[in-house]
């Protein structure tokens, strides 16, 4: 965690986290109705990813999102069965086209090349509930699926009418995370927000950068993959929503 954007990252979560609940403890309850800690949650988030390592000389950065959810396993909600699929874009190239053979530029067409790693894993969280917030640590084993697709559209936002996978690789991958979620609303279905931070460990794969595909005059094209360790720190931010909680006794 020695990269400086990464710490600048780690300590935006840390200090909107407390002061969203500094905040909360100056206001008033935010439901006269008192209720358990939900079972479990289904969420979603917005993702920002920083390479670490070696892989920090190929991209600076990539964004996407995260569906994530759990379940209890222990009566007091504590222990959950936590699973996660998201994906990054790290990448991305768009080329303008006209058919100026045999129809003339009046047809145009772009050639959209996105660098891309879908992921998901599954793996046990430990929550704790103190009023309104909720800190988790969590740890997962999945996949991780390194993708170059490229797709001619339409100009000017037109249909797609083909899309390619130039190049790819599936490695197997564990994850650590932690965060906090801070409950907004009361109900039978809590909403809150979710601050998070989550390590990638991918070991190591390979993958395209951007100008990594040559296109040679025969109409052909050349790849240059690398081979690189592929881990990431990401940083989260999203709303969860609470499923299975009740009223207290």
């Amino acid at each position: 965690m020695g990269h400086p954007a990464i710490r600048r990252m780690v300590w935006c979560v840390v200090l909107a986290a407390a002061a969203v609940a500094v905040a909360l403890a100056a206001a008033p309850s935010l439901g006269a109705q008192e209720r358990e800690a939900p079972r479990g949650f289904l969420g979603l988030s917005f993702v920002a990813g920083d390479p670490v390592g070696d892989l920090s000389a190929f991209f600076d950065r990539g964004f996407g999102a995260q569906l994530e959810g759990s379940w209890a396993m222990t009566e007091d909600s504590r222990v959950r069965l936590r699973g996660d699929l998201g994906f990054l874009v790290y990448g991305h190239e768009r080329i303008r086209y006209c058919y100026s053979v045999p129809i003339g530029c009046r047809v145009e067409a772009e050639l959209t090349t996105t660098n891309n790693i879908v992921y998901f894993g599954l793996g046990p969280e430990i929550a704790f509930t103190a009023g309104a917030l909720e800190p988790y640590v969590y740890g997962t084993t999945g996949l991780s699926y390194f993708a170059t697709v490229s797709s001619l559209d339409g100009a000017d936002g037109g249909p797609s009418w083909a899309e390619t996978t130039n190049y790819d690789d599936v490695v197997m991958a564990w994850r650590v995370g932690g965060g906090m979620r801070l409950r907004v609303s009361n109900g039978r279905r809590p909403v809150s927000l979710d601050f998070g931070v989550e390590r990638h460990q991918n070991g190591v794969a390979s993958f395209l950068t951007e100008g990594d595909i040559l296109d040679n005059p025969d109409g052909s094209i050349t790849l240059f993959p690398n081979r690189s360790e592929a881990n990431l720190v990401t940083f989260r931010l999203g709303v969860t929503v609470g499923i299975g909680g009740g009223r207290r006794d």
